[in-house]
């Protein structure tokens, strides 16, 4: 439609940017010639061709220059005030095109396009999307109907995520190939994933990756695709998204893995982490990032809490912190403090085991040495949490009597012995965490459950903070 042409017209353009005459920049070519030169910028950067980029900003400038000396001559032919609202929603300059337009005299339809762009291009989304709502951009040409769709999809995306995808698929029919296409692309993954439609999620994370994952642009969409994946965790399969992923190159592969294992591992999806860290660690052609730093932290918060704690504190120590960013070193802090929490209070409460109740008459206690042989050998496992402590939830003196015999009362409690404990409860309202095995029986006070609770709890509202911070990409 208009990027053959423009090549030669926009390559002799940038050439003569040096030192252009006045005449030359701002007279010999009208603002439309201007704007498609800019356009074409755009889409060689939307490919992926950063060395794009300077021209980009040299071509708005000059845009900018010549609209501030444009008058209402200018703006009699369509094809200029077309492109002054083509340059507003291409990156311009809100105050050269509220001038321009002053000096225009629009027909109604594009003087109401004109408002709708200039409250948008100043923060004003309530008006703006008041003003163009009414406005259909498949009835008004393709150059600037494209743009007006991306806008309107924008705009609607928290209001009417529906209304936006529909606005964001008519931009990218009016406009393929192009920074347009880019973006309404771009947009459409984060709206999707938004709505929990993990069908358009993937198709659209896919034509992304297809087409733009060189764009400049792609860091917003690898965010997008990262919560993405992770809020569509139950609707989108692990191969889906290898799938998508297996179109990266190498690197940006991994870092998209890194970057879903450690959200994964922070928001409790252990499935999902532990498959990103395998993929992370595996990397492309096997074993390739086994020994990166970051890939073994995130494998290792998505076992943070599992009954292998001994082996996680072990990788954990193992981690070179040297290679690891400031971010990371956090992480790795909050991710031992993670472990030291969840063993601190279980050895805690062995240590304060309360001696044996005393017997009931006639009966004899075991020695104390064959009571804890087996608390000895599972002294370092982790609590385990939704099982039942296999220990006795009783202790002797409350065992009931043999047939035929009534069991004596219980001796009160008097200032030098401490009550009997009071039997663990089997129903619905023991809430995890349990007792551990490691612990003994009548160590099943609530304050040593609270105790782990606590600790649980507490950690896990300090990786989420400590995630919120971290924000970008692992560097």
């Amino acid at each position: 439609m208009r990027r053959a042409p423009v090549i030669g017209c926009a390559i002799a353009l940038l050439l003569l940017t040096a030192a252009p005459p006045k005449a030359f920049a701002q007279d010999a070519l009208q603002p439309y010639q201007l704007v498609r030169s800019l356009q074409l910028i755009q889409d060689r950067i939307a490919a992926g061709d950063h060395a794009a980029l300077p021209m980009q900003a040299k071509l708005l400038e000059m845009i900018d220059a010549r609209l501030r000396d444009s008058d209402a001559e200018d703006f009699k032919e369509p094809k200029n005030f077309r492109a002054l609202l083509v340059y507003g929603m291409s990156g311009g300059n809100p105050v050269t095109v509220a001038a321009a337009v002053s000096r225009a005299a629009p027909d109604p339809q594009n003087l109401a396009i004109a408002k709708g762009i200039i409250a948008y291009l100043n923060g004003r989304p309530a008006g703006a999307i008041e003003v163009l709502k009414p406005i259909d951009p498949m009835s008004v040409p393709s150059d600037l109907g494209a743009f007006l769709a991306l806008v309107k999809g924008s705009l609607l995306a928290n209001e009417e995520p529906a209304a936006a995808l529909v606005f964001l698929d008519e931009a990218r029919l009016l406009s393929p190939g192009t920074l347009v296409d880019e973006a309404a692309l771009r947009r459409s993954v984060a709206i999707a994933a938004a709505q929990g439609d993990a069908a358009r999620f993937a198709l659209a994370s896919t034509q992304y990756v297809a087409s733009y994952l060189y764009s400049p642009y792609a860091a917003q969409f690898a965010d997008a695709f990262v919560s993405g994946v992770i809020t569509l965790h139950m609707a989108i399969s692990q191969d889906k998204i290898a799938d998508i992923t297996s179109m990266m190159d190498p690197e940006r592969e991994k870092v998209v893995y890194l970057r879903i294992a450690r959200r994964a591992a922070i928001d409790g999806l252990t499935e999902l982490s532990a498959f990103a860290s395998a993929k992370a660690e595996k990397g492309r052609h096997g074993s390739d990032n086994q020994d990166d730093p970051r890939a073994q932290l995130y494998s290792s918060l998505s076992t943070v809490t599992s009954p292998t704690i001994g082996e996680v504190r072990t990788k954990l120590g193992k981690i070179d912190r040297a290679k690891l960013s400031e971010s990371d070193r956090d992480l790795l802090d909050a991710a031992q403090a993670v472990v030291g929490e969840v063993v601190a209070p279980v050895k805690a409460a062995a240590k304060d085991k309360p001696a044996p109740v005393a017997a009931a008459k006639g009966e004899v206690t075991k020695p104390a040495a064959d009571a804890s042989s087996a608390d000895q050998a599972n002294a370092d496992l982790p609590p385990v949490e939704g099982v039942a402590s296999e220990q006795p939830a009783v202790a002797a003196a409350d065992k009931p009597a043999a047939d035929g015999q009534v069991a004596p009362p219980p001796a009160p409690p008097t200032a030098q012995s401490k009550p009997a404990p009071v039997p663990a409860r089997t129903d619905a309202a023991s809430a995890a965490p349990v007792l551990p095995a490691s612990a003994p029986a009548s160590s099943a006070a609530p304050d040593a459950n609270d105790q782990i609770d606590a600790a649980m709890t507490s950690t896990r509202r300090q990786l989420d903070k400590i995630d919120q911070l971290l924000g970008a990409a692992p560097k």
